[in-house]
């Protein structure tokens, strides 16, 4: 059996990236209900206040979604020019690190084809 790490821990900016997905969710969602409420406002006389609030959450979904979608291609840029992920190859079934030269990749495993085939 390989030696699998069993436990890792995510670092701050996987954890910002997380909070900050979540974040955009959360208001790309609440975005039909300011809706809603809006229209309750401007049925109920407060006109400019209803697209205000409806505007308003359009408004900050948007940044939520522009700054999510920043820092990802930003954390995406870091890892791949530090060559955090490994290039691999299939020849004919058989999977195989992609060797560059002078380049080492420490951290790929190399299976066997029972330890990742399906038996049935």
């Amino acid at each position: 059996m390989t030696g699998w790490q069993t436990e890792q821990t995510l670092g701050r900016s996987a954890k910002t990236m997380i909070a900050l997905t979540l974040l955009s969710l959360l208001l790309v969602a609440a975005v039909p209900v300011a809706m809603l409420a809006g229209v309750v406002l401007m049925l109920l006389g407060h006109f400019v206040v209803g697209l205000a609030v409806f505007g308003g959450s359009v408004l900050a979904a948007a940044v939520a979604v522009v700054l999510t979608g920043m820092s990802g291609m930003r954390r995406l840029r870091k890892l791949v020019s530090a060559r955090s992920f490994q290039v691999v190859q299939d020849d004919g079934g058989k999977f195989t690190v992609a060797e560059e030269e002078g380049s080492e990749f420490p951290n790929v495993v190399k299976l066997d084809h029972s330890e990742y085939t399906e038996v049935r």
